[in-house]
């Protein structure tokens, strides 16, 4: 084999390896978004119902009902919505 050659092939094998770590890499990050996403939603609206029932607790002086029922709407609209977003990614 000469020179030429195993360069040639040395530079094959090179492009092949950094396309494997890049996909590996790319895959992993995804996984890392996904996991990000998920949660951000289900903090995002426990969140939001809790903001909700503080604020109408404080307009009605209902103090601490509205911000449990509203905590708990949250919690399970946070819920749904991990639910509905693993089936879409599943699709």
């Amino acid at each position: 084999m000469s020179k030429d050659q195993f360069k040639t092939r040395l530079e094959i094998a090179k492009k092949k390896a950094s396309k494997k770590s890049f996909k590996e890499n790319q895959k992993s990050s995804s996984n890392l978004g996904i996991a990000f996403k998920l949660s951000t939603e289900l903090v995002a609206a426990v969140a939001v119902g809790t903001i909700i029932g503080f604020i109408l607790d404080d307009w009605f002086d209902t103090k601490p009902w509205l911000i449990l029922i509203f905590f708990f709407v949250g919690v399970a609209a946070g819920i749904l919505n991990v639910v509905k977003s693993a089936k879409n990614m599943q699709k």
